[in-house]
Formats: structure tokens, C-alpha cells, sequence
């Protein structure tokens, strides 16, 4: 099976187009899933979640988010994710009725993880995000983190943005979290929803494991997906062209503990 899907453009609802839907159906996932849409202003979007929590992120535009009986009015900070502006999200716990109403013409990203632990819905307002600027050299990037595993918000769904500067590399030294070893290791499964400035951009995204027996280099597009059920990850970034990607995490325990490849950790403490 694949790692990699193309971004794709299927009418759901009237005025709300499907762009990325990823689940244990099609993919190898178990502890993730996504779905991407774009819905036209006064349009919305309705979904009942019975088996997973939901973490509803703004990507661009404004919406109103209706969680069971709870609203958020007018929520999103951007008009484009290069902006670079911390988003709105909206977490919803298993179980709840969903109804996304375009204040604006918007593009969300619906990231799931199934569980029987009832979280209660929360706005995640943009000027929460923990910002982290990590890297040297070419390994530059911009994190801003919706949903950390310090925020005990959620049973099991980490959820992060990191921005990549023109020809550097990301999620670099490779690194795993595929062994459920805790405290130095914990088991999450990874989601990459891919967005490049400009849009005709690309990045290489490779995924391979310790013995090599998953090994695949990928050219992803802007509005890809990239799936990482196991090993390393590294994404490298040419030059003219800046990357955008949101995670989504989720395993057996809500930690983020990683492993580097060993034959590159020395890049880390390089003078």
C-alpha cells in the first residue's frame, strides 16, 4: 500500500469539496486518520463522530464551528497558511455531532484518532500555539504547536504546523517513534498533510526503516499526504520553494518521545 495520496477534489456536500480523506480503510493507519475540505462561504459541513476524537483545525479562512451543543463563532486566522499566523482549532470528543459553517470561503483539516475516552470540546485559540523556531545550518524550521502532548486536552491526537525555509531539511536528523519503549520511546503513528509557497512547489519526503525493509522516497505535491505507520521521516525542501506541514500523531500513550538514526545524530551537535 502506498504512503503517499494525491490530493483530490470529490463534492460531499453542495459547496463542499473533499480534498483528502486517509482512514484504516485505505491507508495502514490505525491510531490516525484525516480529511481535508474546502467549503464555499454560507456553505457547511455536517458529520456525526461515534468512534474517534476529532481535532478541527482552521487551515484558512473563517468558520463557525457547532460541537454538540457549544459554538465558536468566526474562528480562523488566515487567508493563507504561509502567513505564518497561528490558526484556530476545535477539539471534539468521541462521540459528537459536528457542523461547520463557512463564514468565508475556507479550507479545513479534520485529524482522528479512535478512542473510548471522553474528552470535553475545547477552542484552541491560535494565541495559545507554543511557538519553537528549532534547527541550525539547513535544518531551519518555524514549529507552532496546536496541540502538544503538555496540553492534556485530548486522549490521544498531537497535532502540530512546522514551516520549512527554502532549501532545508525538515523533521532532520531522521527520526522514529515506532518503538513503544517509553521513557525513551514512544510508539506514534505520523500523518503529513503537505502544502508548498508556491503552489507548484515540491518536497522529497523519505520513509525507511532501521533493517530497510520500508525504504520509500517520495515527490509530494502541494495538498499531499504522506503516511509514516513506522521509521524515519526526514523531509528535504529545494531551493525557491517553501514547505508547510501539519502532523497529526496518535499512538497507545500521548508522549512524543523519538529515537535519531544513529548513523546521523551527529548532525545535532555539529559546530
Amino acid at each position: 500500500m502506498s504512503l503517499l495520496y494525491h490530493s483530490q477534489n470529490n463534492l460531499v456536500f453542495p459547496g463542499v469539496n473533499l480534498i483528502q480523506q486517509v482512514d484504516e480503510q485505505n491507508s495502514p493507519m490505525k491510531y490516525t486518520g484525516l480529511k481535508v475540505l474546502t467549503i464555499e462561504k454560507s456553505y457547511k459541513y455536517i458529520e456525526k463522530e461515534k468512534a474517534h476524537e476529532v481535532g478541527i483545525v482552521i487551515l484558512t479562512g473563517k468558520a463557525t464551528v457547532k460541537v454538540n451543543d457549544e459554538t465558536f463563532e468566526n474562528i480562523g486566522q488566515r487567508q493563507s497558511v504561509f502567513d505564518k499566523i497561528p490558526t484556530d482549532s476545535v477539539y471534539a470528543g468521541v462521540g459528537s455531532s459536528i457542523e461547520v459553517i463557512a463564514e468565508t470561503d475556507c479550507k479545513i483539516l479534520m485529524a482522528y484518532s479512535p478512542t473510548e475516552k471522553k474528552f470535553p470540546t475545547r477552542l484552541l485559540k491560535g494565541d495559545i500555539h507554543q511557538i519553537e523556531h528549532r534547527g541550525k545550518y539547513n535544518n531551519k524550521r518555524l514549529v507552532q504547536n496546536i496541540l502538544p502532548d503538555d496540553l492534556p486536552f485530548a486522549d490521544k491526537l498531537l497535532l502540530v504546523e512546522v514551516y520549512t525555509e527554502s532549501a532545508n531539511w525538515s523533521s532532520y536528523p531522521p527520526h522514529r517513534h515506532d518503538h513503544d519503549n517509553l521513557p525513551t520511546e514512544s510508539f506514534l503513528e505520523e500523518i503529513y498533510y503537505h502544502e508548498m509557497n508556491p503552489k507548484t512547489g515540491f518536497v522529497f519526503q523519505h520513509v525507511y526503516t532501521d533493517d530497510h525493509s520500508l525504504d520509500e522516497t517520495m515527490t509530494v505535491n502541494s495538498g499531499d499526504v504522506v503516511v509514516v505507520p513506522k521509521g524515519y521521516h526526514p523531509v528535504a525542501v529545494p531551493d525557491g520553494f517553501e514547505s508547510y506541514y501539519l502532523n497529526i500523531m496518535a499512538g497507545p500513550s500521548r508522549i512524543w518521545k523519538f529515537h535519531n538514526d544513529p548513523d546521523l545524530e551527529w548532525i545535532i551537535n555539529r559546530k
